[in-house]
């Protein structure tokens, strides 16, 4: 069964929403295995297809460092002081738990997709 029933674009909008909202924190924790500071992550994330907004990523990331997820340091060497963030023990590991969680979870939807799962 094939409905082409258009979804209103409010609608659609918010699924993909809840959708990416679990991502972002995923990808955010994968880039700063690398340090680096909120711009520079925007710049990342969208590159590999990631997009966010910097009024949802900056609250995200100060509250991944508050949860012990993220580490932080001020780098006053250049002209205009950056906060870095890279992602802590705490967070690889709660990195791996998501990637594989979501992994499972593609192929199970993959499976569906194809009707394969009963």
């Amino acid at each position: 069964m094939n409905d082409t029933t258009p979804v209103p674009a409010t609608l659609d909008a918010g699924h993909l929403q809840e959708l990416r909202r679990g991502t972002v924190v995923l990808a955010s924790l994968l880039a700063l295995r690398t340090p680096g500071y909120g711009y520079a992550l925007l710049e990342h994330l969208a590159d590999a297809g990631v997009d966010v907004d910097a009024n949802t990523l900056y609250p995200l990331l100060r509250r991944l460092e508050s949860q012990g997820l993220l580490t932080s340091e001020w780098n006053t060497d250049e002209s205009r002081p950056r906060k870095f963030y890279r992602t802590s023990a705490a967070g690889e590991s709660l990195a791996g738990r998501l990637l594989d969680e979501s992994r499972r979870i593609t192929d199970a939807l993959v499976r569906l997709s194809e009707g394969e799962a009963s």
